[in-house]
């Protein structure tokens, strides 16, 4: 239903653009310009047709923009982010430089059919201790 809304609301907004360009403008004369008696001065005007279903599509125009506005509202829409599941986990450690943290080497697991054994992966010493003092060169 709210598809057909939307495409009477769009065909009404075209054609209410194109009867409205399609108009005389009261007052379009040039001696109007000018602060002559145009056509508004003597009452009202008869109403023409073109008028009358200018009128029509301005009634159609803001019953379907309040329709849709209603609906709109009365629509439950998921979320993106109602699949993101969040646990409430322990606090991550702010991100460190690279250049700073040395990269750990990985150990991979021994396997039974291997002659070696998996030799200890190397130490690597340590940026983030304090550095010990050293004794005078003399």
């Amino acid at each position: 239903m709210i598809y057909a809304l939307i495409t009477v609301h769009v065909l009404v907004a075209f054609s209410l653009v194109l009867i409205v360009l399609l108009q005389t403008g009261r007052g379009a004369e040039l001696g109007a310009a000018f602060g002559g008696m145009g056509q508004a001065t003597y009452g009202r005007s008869q109403s023409t047709f073109i008028s009358k279903f200018t009128t029509g599509l301005a009634v159609v125009f803001m019953a379907t923009s309040l329709s849709l506005a209603f609906l709109s509202t009365e629509h439950q829409t998921e979320s993106i982010l109602s699949e993101v599941t969040t646990s409430p986990a322990a606090p991550t450690a702010p991100a460190t430089p690279a250049a700073t943290v040395p990269a750990a080497p990985v150990e991979q697991p021994a396997r039974p059919g291997d002659e070696q054994a998996a030799a200890p992966a190397p130490t690597l010493p340590q940026t983030d201790a304090p550095r010990q003092p050293s004794a005078p060169a003399r």
